[in-house]
């Protein structure tokens, strides 16, 4: 995320198989049924969350 958005990624560890991705509080990707997003998924999730500029 620094790289592509020059902002920093915290990774806080949760309980029973739960992935979510957020941008503030709100949750932009996460686990589904189908399995994990791939990394492209969450870097267009990311991105689309983030304000312009």
């Amino acid at each position: 995320m620094r790289e592509e958005f020059g902002v920093e990624a915290t990774l806080i560890q949760g309980r029973g198989g739960i992935f979510e991705v957020r941008v503030g509080a709100d949750v932009v990707s996460k686990k589904t049924f189908s399995g994990f997003p791939t990394e492209d998924e969450i870097v267009r999730a990311v991105a689309a969350a983030l304000p312009p500029g």
